[in-house]
This record gives structure tokens, C-alpha cells and sequence, in this order.
């Protein structure tokens, strides 16, 4: 395994965490409204810190071709923007918006943009950072690492930035986790 995928290719999941890490959390939107995450509850989450400037941000073609194929099955992906990674987020909310939705197509819920790391972290990102199963915990990276969630608000997957969207192992894991009885489109 190379230095590179050591770093951020890494794959681990899990079911049945114990401990909820999203769950009673409020972030803000890319409008600056305060959205409760608990209103996703029921629904499987793939949570994905972001950037517009970096080599990994084409994955938010992939990011967004999961959210249609799998959105009426019970996934949401939600966009947190982060400049934490050499200053590859520079733009406001708006502009990173703009950027997603004329470049990617982005329909998916884009948030604020704000600290994924280090002492400014959203309580978002310091949940699903230190609560869960201990091989999922640790620091965030680099951007685009992606956190799966559990329709009970349980961090159960977490992947790092070489693995791309489509990874088989990270579809496999979206489609064990979405709400029971959902039908999922291959």
C-alpha cells in the first residue's frame, strides 16, 4: 500500500455503533439559516467535508450521481465546504454554491463553510470525529473524506479522500444502511 493511500485511501465501516454522533446536532446552511440535523433522522447521511480548489474536487460529480441514484431510497449528502486543507476553499458561501451547482450540477444540501479540524471545529465534524467505533475516530485528513451515517444518527463508515464515490465497497456499505424497506435503483 502506497504513503498516499495509507493517508487518505483508507476504507473502514462498521454497523451497530452504539454511540450517535450526529444526532442532536444544528449546523448552518450555506444561506446562514441553522438547519437541525434531526431532521434528517430516518435517513441514511454521507457526510463529505469539501473544497472547490483541490485534485479531489471532481468527486462532487460522483457525490451528486450517488445522491440521485440513491436519494429516493432514503440517502442524503450533505456538502460541508472547508478551507482547513491549503487554503483550497477560498470563496463565501455563495460563491461556493455557485461554483457547485454551475460545474458539478450539485442538488445536494451544501453548508456553511467552516473548520473540520483543529480548534475551531464544527461540533459537527468533533462528533463524528471522537464519538463511534475507535477505528473510525481521528482527525479529518484532507478534504473530501466521507462519513456514512446511519439512519439512527450512528457513525458507522468513514473513508478517506482516494476513495472515490463510486467505490464498490462504499456503495455496498450506503445500500446496507438505507431505510429499511427502501428499494434501492442500481
Amino acid at each position: 500500500m502506497g504513503l498516499l493511500h495509507k493517508l487518505y485511501g483508507g476504507l473502514s465501516s462498521r454497523l451497530g455503533s452504539a454511540e450517535q454522533a450526529v444526532y442532536p446536532q444544528t449546523v448552518r446552511s450555506g444561506r446562514g439559516e441553522e438547519v437541525e440535523l434531526a431532521q434528517y433522522r430516518g435517513k441514511a447521511l454521507l457526510i463529505v467535508n469539501t473544497a472547490s480548489k483541490c485534485g479531489f474536487t471532481r468527486q462532487y460529480d460522483g457525490l451528486e450521481a450517488l445522491y440521485q441514484q440513491f436519494a429516493p431510497s432514503g440517502l442524503e449528502v450533505l456538502g460541508f465546504p472547508s478551507n482547513d486543507f491549503a487554503g483550497q476553499e477560498p470563496g463565501s458561501d455563495q460563491e461556493i454554491q455557485e461554483f457547485c451547482r454551475l460545474n458539478h450540477g450539485v442538488t445536494f444540501p451544501l453548508f456553511a463553510k467552516g473548520a473540520v479540524k483543529g480548534p475551531d471545529i464544527q461540533p459537527l465534524f468533533k462528533a463524528l470525529t471522537e464519538r463511534g467505533p475507535k477505528d473510525l475516530r481521528g482527525p479529518v485528513r484532507w478534504n473530501f473524506e466521507k462519513f456514512l451515517v446511519d439512519p439512527q444518527g450512528n457513525l458507522v463508515g468513514r473513508w478517506r479522500s482516494y476513495v472515490t464515490p463510486q467505490s464498490g465497497a462504499l456503495v455496498r456499505a450506503i445500500q446496507r444502511v438505507l431505510p429499511a424497506g427502501s428499494q434501492a435503483r442500481s
